[in-house]
């Protein structure tokens, strides 16, 4: 057993604001504010230049990698840090498809989050060759792996609706028919217990902002199968990627470790905000943290459905089956959800009618939940959200 859960005194929580959008964006750690004005003031401002190796700024990106690792799952050494979850993906790829030459078909899903598909399409437009993007439906796509996929790239938890792959048998199906698996951690890392080494998937990719409470634009990670590492090709041969970044050589010589799967200079404030937000994670067991999830998030849809029929539950029924968040669908969501926002119970939206909800055990509580369902009641049965201000559409829904 871990440590009792939530932590709330380990992050600034706004008074009266339920945040249920920690699956977006997570809560700020209270320890990131001290730790960034120690980076900014005594490091930066008195070091200056000196502090990449006197603040041990350039080991930082290999120290957080190493954090993240049991987290999902993974050994030291095999998870690489920096850049964005886009970039990651292109990298993963780009990999991937060399490791299979004679394939030409990359498969996804019609649910993948939209950046991983951009991602897939412009590396296949660029490489040509008759490459392929084919993307079935998400229950479908186990069943569309065949020996012409070089790589199978999926997200294991949905960004809609929270509905969740069996990562072990889809990368079981993927090995068996000679793919290479990829696996998108976004909204697994931090939220459901992830076991890399386990399912043996060669490569996963993650950002950090989300259920790791990184921060807005928090570097993203990679994890490559550590057997695998050294003969992964980088496909970005950015140079503290090369194995002497400061030997200043001519041509790219790739490091012999994850440390390849690294592009350019690290964002070294986000970095040490990274750093501060995973001691709230010291000590937690990822099950005990499961099983918090899952208890808030029955709460919440038990609550909901009783008093809000207007409401269709677009997640699985089955706990099992989603990840560590609840999605309603309803016509008016938006607005519905703007008009919940203006009430404490901060969600999010997604087109084109989902209203979404997470469960972050690090910081909410069953009293949280309770409180957030009186609260989406009484703005759904007035409809509340009908009024004007709540049509105008903002820049970020």
């Amino acid at each position: 057993m871990g440590i009792p859960l939530p932590r709330k005194d380990l992050f600034h929580l706004p008074d009266g604001v339920i945040y249920l959008d920690g699956n977006s964006l997570g809560a700020l750690p209270r320890a990131a504010q001290a730790r960034t004005a120690q980076v900014l003031q005594d490091e930066w401002g008195d070091l200056l230049i000196k502090a990449w190796n006197d603040a041990g700024w350039m080991a930082l990106p290999q120290k957080i990698g190493d954090r993240i690792a049991p987290l999902i799952g993974a050994p030291a050494g095999s998870v690489a840090m920096g850049d964005t979850l886009s970039i990651k993906v292109y990298q993963a790829l780009g990999a991937a498809v060399k490791m299979r030459p004679g394939r030409r078909v990359i498969l996804s899903d019609s649910g993948n989050f939209p950046s991983d598909l951009y991602m897939a399409q412009g590396l296949i437009d660029l490489l040509g060759q008759g490459y392929e993007l084919r993307t079935p439906a998400p229950e479908d796509a186990a069943q569309a792996i065949t020996d012409e996929v070089a790589v199978v790239m999926l997200t294991q938890v949905d960004y809609r609706t929270g509905r969740m792959h069996d990562m072990a048998a889809i990368t079981k199906r993927a090995h068996d028919a000679g793919a290479v698996m990829l696996w998108d951690l976004a909204h697994s890392a931090g939220a459901v217990p992830v076991d890399l080494t386990a399912c043996g998937a060669e490569f996963a990719v993650g950002c950090t902002y989300k259920y790791l409470n990184g921060g807005p634009g928090a570097p993203a990670f990679i994890y490559a199968r550590p057997d695998l590492i050294e003969s992964v090709d980088p496909v970005l041969s950015g140079w503290l990627g090369h194995a002497a970044p400061f030997a200043m050589e001519p041509g790219y010589r790739p490091a012999m470790s994850t440390e390849r799967l690294r592009v350019g200079t690290p964002s070294i404030v986000q970095f040490a905000i990274l750093d501060s937000a995973l001691d709230a994670w010291d000590g937690v067991d990822m099950a005990d943290l499961r099983a918090a999830s899952l208890t808030l998030s029955e709460l919440f849809i038990q609550q909901v459905e009783a008093r809000c029929p207007m409401l269709r539950l677009a997640s699985p029924r089955d706990p099992d089956l989603r990840g560590s968040q609840v999605s309603f669908a309803f016509e008016h969501g938006y607005p519905a959800m703007r008009a919940l926002i203006d009430r404490g119970v901060i969600g999010d939206f997604r087109a084109p009618d989902i209203m979404r909800f997470g469960f972050t055990p690090l910081y909410l509580d069953e009293a949280d939940i309770l409180a957030a369902a009186d609260i989406i009641a009484d703005v759904m049965t007035t409809q509340a959200w009908r009024a004007p201000k709540y049509q105008v559409r903002s820049a970020v829904t």
